[in-house]
């Protein structure tokens, strides 16, 4: 739970920070690192902190998460299958630097001809998705306000009927 916690503060939202998008949400497996006590759990306590809502996946269901069962696979298949073929890692700190740049490789480099990526580079396809994903939250945002808006002068003639036949 703490290397989850880990994660998310010192990679995943700097990283979203850095893009100018606030973390809002993240979708998570029930497994232990995720899932626990809210008051003692490290993962848990981490996201309230930082105001981030939590999702988890139906139990039992990995097509919820389908993408990331896919990643998993691809890192399996493409790098550790590989990496330990060829090489006798004698710290994880190695395997952590070959897996990094590995990671930089498949996200930079590595062109993807999946459903979201269309033969661009997953970090190609989340800049050019920057504009959609910031349009979007301002349109929640106006969304909110309106129904704000509309909930208070709804409220206003009922507060006046109120007034008036007192």
């Amino acid at each position: 739970a703490l290397v989850a916690a880990d994660m998310l503060n010192d990679k995943v939202i700097p990283f979203h920070e850095q893009n100018q998008i606030r973390l809002l949400r993240v979708l998570t497996d029930r497994g232990t690192e995720y899932c626990g006590n809210r008051e003692q759990h490290e993962y848990q306590l981490y996201l309230a902190i930082e105001d981030i809502d939590h999702t988890k996946t139906k139990a039992k269901s990995p097509q919820t998460n389908g993408i990331c069962e896919r990643f998993h696979r691809t890192i399996q298949d493409e790098f550790y299958a590989v990496a330990f073929r060829k090489k006798l890692y004698h710290s994880l700190s190695e395997l952590q630097k070959d897996l990094d740049s590995w990671l930089n490789h498949y996200n930079t480099q590595r062109t993807h001809t999946g459903k979201y990526c269309y033969g661009k580079t997953p970090m190609q396809t989340f800049m050019d998705s920057l504009q959609l994903a910031k349009d979007k939250l301002l349109e929640e945002v106006f969304k909110i306000n309106i129904l704000e808006d509309n909930k208070k002068m709804t409220e206003v003639p009922r507060l006046f009927f109120k007034l008036c036949q007192n």
